[in-house]
């Protein structure tokens, strides 16, 4: 009897050791500031959104973020300098997820989407927007144009993998097109270009382009998407798939992308930030409604999930269009 005492009290004493270690490992208390880098230009959709997510982890964390814009390579500079960094939880990286996971098929930096702790905050969607002085007004008065003037009509993106550029490869695959491509540190610089007529066309995010459409500076025909957007202060923006049937694309997740080998509570204090602050943030919701945006927090293996489709997408759409150096499926990428 007494035997069988002395065990239960050591396996009580057990699960209260783990307990308490869970609940240590989920309260990291960051001494000095986190440095978080932006691999993009300020005031693109990746700084927008990540600046609105940082001001929420800081009333949590209790500590500063300091938000360090590095553009240059598509992303993959900024996104470099995380990766390299000590891994002692105090360097993390934000974008989008279909870039992260592109940037081993392009051969511009060696990692790959299973190599980080993915913090997800919104999904953006792609808009084809116009200078007003161009005399287009509609999606297939656009296609049709580009096809009668195959590479002249200029299309200005963040670059290669950005956002803008995935947009304008799919739909120059799906319809046929041929276009100039201008590329640009930013989604952000990439707009303002189209605004000033240096370009015709932007196919960057509708977070990019949301002020500009409402102050009538650029021209929206169609979302990138099988999906209408409804942008506040706008209206409706009509999907792709009205002038090319069937087309779809898969949602781009946007987030905060720390590498593995942190510290395990730095992972689960974030984690567990993400579940009871980042995911009923109103503050993170209302940017999301007003920037036409898709309010969409997950982490652990639920982002990883949501996240492949893009990644799938964008690395076999780069391979097939001969941007890329290394094919998807050498580098855990099965064509889709």
């Amino acid at each position: 009897m007494q035997a069988r005492t002395f065990l239960k009290t050591l396996m009580a004493a057990a699960i209260g050791l783990s307990l308490t270690g869970l609940a240590q490992a989920q309260q990291w208390k960051p001494t000095r500031p986190i440095n978080l880098i932006v691999p993009w230009a300020a005031g693109g959709s990746t700084d927008q959104v990540t600046r609105v997510t940082a001001a929420e982890m800081e009333k949590a964390l209790g500590q500063t973020i300091v938000i360090i814009n590095q553009p240059g390579a598509s992303g993959s500079i900024g996104t470099k300098s995380a990766l390299d960094a000590p891994k002692d939880g105090y360097t993390w990286a934000a974008g989008a997820a279909q870039d992260l996971g592109a940037y081993e098929t392009l051969g511009s930096l060696k990692t790959r989407i299973t190599d980080w702790h993915l913090f997800l905050n919104v999904a953006n969607i792609q808009v084809i927007g116009v200078n007003p002085k161009t005399p287009y007004n509609t999606a297939k008065e656009l296609l049709d144009a580009m096809k009668a003037k195959p590479g002249q009509i200029s299309v200005a993106t963040a670059g290669v993998t950005s956002a803008g550029h995935n947009a304008m490869e799919l739909i120059s695959k799906v319809s046929a097109v041929k276009y100039r491509h201008v590329t640009y540190d930013g989604g952000n610089p990439a707009v303002v270009a189209t605004v000033a007529g240096e370009a015709d066309v932007t196919t960057q995010l509708a977070v990019e382009q949301a002020d500009m459409i409402r102050g009538k500076r650029l021209r929206p025909l169609a979302t990138v998407s099988d999906k209408a957007l409804e942008l506040e202060g706008y209206g409706t923006i009509p999907p792709l798939s009205q002038t090319l049937p069937g087309f779809s694309a898969p949602a781009n997740h946007f987030g905060i992308f720390i590498p593995k080998g942190v510290p395990d509570d730095v992972v689960k204090t974030v984690e567990k930030i993400w579940a009871d602050n980042i995911g009923k943030s109103e503050a993170l919701k209302k940017y999301a409604a007003s920037r036409g945006a898709l309010f969409a927090p997950m982490s652990g293996e639920a982002a990883q999930k949501a996240v492949f489709p893009a990644v799938q997408a964008n690395a076999w759409l780069l391979f097939e269009g001969g941007k890329a150096k290394v094919s998807p499926d050498t580098v855990g990428i099965p064509k889709p």
